[in-house]
């Protein structure tokens, strides 16, 4: 994984919405190259949170009420847009 790659994985097990990431710590993998793609294209928190919300329901099975998705997209959006790796500008 590259820096970026990382950092967004580092982001998505400090939330870890099933409770497995010390254990498991590529389980959110499938969310990153996702929500990369959508950051690089200009993508905001309501895209971030609904995309988050929607792996949410359909791959893992939950209900995302108490999980905040919304709260997650704002922080993804924040570390993006304040240099995350690279300055959110890396071709990762």
């Amino acid at each position: 994984m590259s820096p970026t790659e990382n950092g967004l994985r580092d982001l998505l097990n400090e939330w870890d919405p099933i409770g497995v990431a010390d254990d498991v710590p590529d389980e959110y993998d499938c969310m990153v190259a996702p929500l990369l793609g959508r950051l690089r294209g200009g993508a905001g928190q309501t895209e971030i949170g609904a995309f988050l919300r929607h792996e949410l329901e359909d791959h893992f099975g939950l209900d995302p009420t108490g999980l905040r998705p919304d709260a997650m997209a704002a922080r993804v959006i924040a570390w993006w847009t304040s240099g995350g790796p690279a300055g959110g500008t890396s071709c990762a």
